[in-house]
């Protein structure tokens, strides 16, 4: 009864917050090309794609609606702070990805676009082994949210206006 009671009284508050579960993205092309989806970014994009939206991913561009064409994706570890002394205590974590989403005929899905994330990690020379690990997660971390962040820009896009002549 007390369960049923407070399973009634939640459910306003969850309807009127605008929570809902995400759900799969519908994205205007039924099919995508994705060249080279071996490891990497690419690879984790097909998977995505393939799970989360409506389209499937084909290994023939020629065949494929959509073209993702990923054009330049770049790691950097830049030192952020140094002690007094002289030795690194932060490094600032870069991942940026440049993209483009086009339809083979000279029509853009999405123009070319870049994702930049960034994260800070304190370092200690008594520690390295660890922070190499943390600095690992964190550009896998960076990389997961970078396929979020295209997927949503996919869901956006609009198909191709057919060029007036």
């Amino acid at each position: 009864m007390i369960r049923r009671f407070v399973i009634v009284a939640l459910t306003p508050i969850f309807i009127g917050c605008g929570f809902h579960l995400r759900g799969s993205a519908t994205v205007p092309f039924q099919t995508l090309y994705i060249p080279n989806p071996k490891s990497g970014i690419a690879l984790e994009l097909k998977r995505n794609i393939e799970a989360g939206t409506n389209a499937k991913v084909l290994d023939d561009p020629k065949a494929a609606e959509a073209i993702l064409e990923l054009t330049g994706e770049s790691r950097e570890k830049i030192i952020l702070s140094l002690t007094g002394t002289g030795r690194v205590s932060e490094f600032r974590l870069r991942y940026r990805v440049s993209y483009r989403v086009h339809d083979g005929k000279g029509g853009e899905y999405v123009p070319m676009s870049v994702v930049q994330l960034q994260r800070d990690i304190t370092y200690s020379d008594s520690e390295i082994l660890a922070k190499e690990a943390e600095e690992q997660l964190l550009f896998r971390d960076m990389q997961s949210d970078l396929v979020q962040q295209v997927l949503r820009r996919l869901s956006g896009a609009e198909k191709p206006k057919p060029k007036v002549q």
